[in-house]
């Protein structure tokens, strides 16, 4: 094992709420809800805070303020009269207040039966009276919400219990994963209100020591179907950012910038990725991504299939064997997650390509997707089953005679369906981020009478069996039944041990304390020890913990030596490439 001389995160983000669509809660929430709940209304509201709102307690203006509430409620303290007073005067804001806030609550949707008709008749018998006053000013109520907020903190807690109480309510709208979309949606804005990526990397590189290295991941969510970015925030605006990043002296050796490969991209921008095909070789030409390998040592390719397409889409595989010739890494996402494709379901998702189901009497037909809601069917793009498409030379050979473009052919020698071709993307290296996800974990714990999850742990060597040898009976079938009943801990461990470029990184899981004893365990595999990477998610993660407090747990849970492993040697030999050789660190 190699001298720790450094740490490297394999997984992190650093793009700025300008970077995402602002509609990430369509088909979360019905319309309009999520025009309401914009992200770009939430990341303004995050900056409003941090620019000005929240330097206020450092001016003296401020502390003058502070000191003359402060004066003013220990004066009514002191005396009966003062307390009376005070306490009616908080009694009359509080409910001003209180009927401000409904109003609010109103305009995103809910009725006021859900809040009771009662309140209606005791706004108005107040009203009445004139003790509960119609404020039309949007400043006026801001400023009388901030006021009692601020004076009454018995009064504080308990619009925070009826706002918890909306909160909660949330979690039983359509879709279970509406609490959670919030909680991304505020962490997106907590970290994301930087207008520059830079600023994220060092509230990112600080909580680490000295020299640590990182994989900085961009996302390209333009294809996404969930509203249009602002002009000067596209994809590219955020990779200029990032070339500038990987050009500072100061951090241009502890940054791996990845390029991001969307086949929609691919084939809509020409000056994207353009090649020349020639004996089973792919020469880059003039083009952004050559700009941003060979110019800029940019260090591998980062895909999303969630986002709306299978990792084997023929448009990435002239990209996909330019990385395998090169030992160019690829980072695939692999869990299933709250940011995916928002557009409706298309005709051809509806089977897969390539993988076939039982219909009875040794009758094949294409596997049936019969997930109809974006939660649930982004997950077949996700798969990791999807990735044996590329590895295995067989599967490959039916995505590339499937192809439409003839070149496809000529990249890979490809003669006819039976002849086997040498020219294959079996050495491709590949990471799948977040292991399967944690989910995926506690289901392979629980799984215990299913022979397929047995087979990690009876052949560790191997894992599961995906295909059959040469003297036995073809299983069409097989597919489906790994497809729909095996955990992806098991698959993608399977993949791991066969493949000898195939990695998965413990990013956004690692935060999970159920997931650290089968992590410990699976570092017991030497097969497997040798390509799991360490890695965080930043910032994306930062609603569960902090990195120092994920760096200092894994410090604790796996030991120096385990965690050397994973942190530095492994991904020291997965960001190795025949263009630049090895990282500097």
């Amino acid at each position: 094992m190699g001298k720790k001389t450094s740490l490297i995160n394999c997984h992190a983000h650093i793009f700025t709420g300008d970077h995402v669509p602002p509609y990430l809660a369509k088909t979360f929430l019905p319309w309009p809800l999520y025009y309401i709940l914009s992200l770009s209304i939430i990341v303004g509201g995050f900056r409003l805070y941090f620019d000005t709102l929240g330097k206020w307690r450092f001016k003296p203006r401020y502390k003058r303020v502070e000191s003359l509430l402060y004066d003013v409620k220990i004066q009514a303290s002191r005396t009966i009269a003062g307390k009376i007073v005070a306490f009616l005067l908080g009694i009359l804001l509080f409910v001003n207040v209180f009927y401000i806030i409904y109003d609010w609550i109103g305009l995103i949707g809910f009725s006021p039966s859900i809040l009771g008709e009662e309140l209606l008749t005791i706004r108005s018998i107040l009203g009445s009276y004139h003790l509960v006053q119609n404020f039309k000013s949007f400043y006026v109520q801001i400023t009388l919400v901030l006021t009692f907020l601020i004076l009454f903190k018995s009064g504080r807690n308990f619009i925070f219990f009826i706002l918890k109480k909306i909160y909660a309510f949330l979690g039983i709208l359509p879709g279970k994963q509406t609490k959670e979309l919030l909680e991304r949606y505020l962490n997106i804005g907590r970290y994301a209100f930087h207008r520059q990526q830079s600023s994220t990397y060092m509230d990112l590189r600080d909580q680490y020591p000295k020299n640590t290295g990182f994989v900085i991941l961009p996302m390209d969510m333009e294809y996404m179907e969930a509203g249009k970015l602002k002009k000067g925030s596209g994809y590219l605006d955020q990779m200029a950012e990032l070339v500038e990043l990987k050009q500072n002296k100061e951090f241009s050796d502890f940054v791996f910038p990845f390029v991001f490969a969307d086949p929609r991209r691919l084939e809509e921008q020409d000056d994207y990725f353009r090649c020349r095909i020639t004996n089973n070789h792919v020469e880059l030409l003039d083009c952004h991504i050559k700009e941003y390998i060979m110019d800029h040592h940019f260090s591998g390719f980062k895909i999303y299939p969630a986002l709306g397409y299978y990792p084997f889409d023929e448009r990435l595989l002239p990209l996909w064997k330019y990385a395998a010739d090169n030992n160019l890494p690829i980072m695939t996402h692999c869990i299933k997650g709250t940011i995916f494709y928002r557009g409706t379901k298309k005709k051809e998702w509806d089977r897969h390509p390539f993988f076939q189901q039982n219909i009875g009497s040794e009758l094949y037909e294409p596997l049936l997707l019969k997930q109809t809601k974006n939660i649930d069917f982004i997950n077949n793009f996700t798969h990791p089953l999807n990735y044996l498409c590329l590895l295995d030379e067989t599967l490959l050979r039916k995505v590339v005679k499937d192809a439409k473009d003839p070149k496809i052919r000529e990249l890979f020698g490809y003669t006819d369906e039976k002849t086997k071709r040498t020219c294959n993307l079996s050495k491709l290296k590949i990471c799948f981020a977040h292991y399967g996800g944690d989910d995926e974990w506690k289901r392979f714990l629980e799984m215990e009478r299913y022979d397929f999850s047995k087979q990690i742990i009876t052949h560790p060597d191997r894992g599961i069996k995906f295909f059959p040898e040469k003297n036995e009976k073809p299983t069409p079938g097989k597919m489906e039944q790994l497809w729909k009943y095996v955990d992806w801990y098991s698959l993608i461990s399977s993949m791991m041990l066969q493949y000898e470029n195939v990695y998965a990184d413990i990013s956004y899981i690692v935060h999970s304390d159920e997931i650290h004893p089968l992590l410990k365990h699976s570092l017991k595999n030497e097969n497997l020890r040798d390509k799991i990477l360490f890695g965080t998610d930043f910032y994306v993660v930062r609603n569960h913990k902090t990195e120092k407090y994920m760096l200092a747990e894994c410090y604790h849970n796996l030991g120096d030596a385990e965690l050397d492993t994973i942190a530095y040697v492994n991904p020291k030999r997965f960001l190795f490439n025949n263009i630049h050789g090895n990282i500097k660190i």
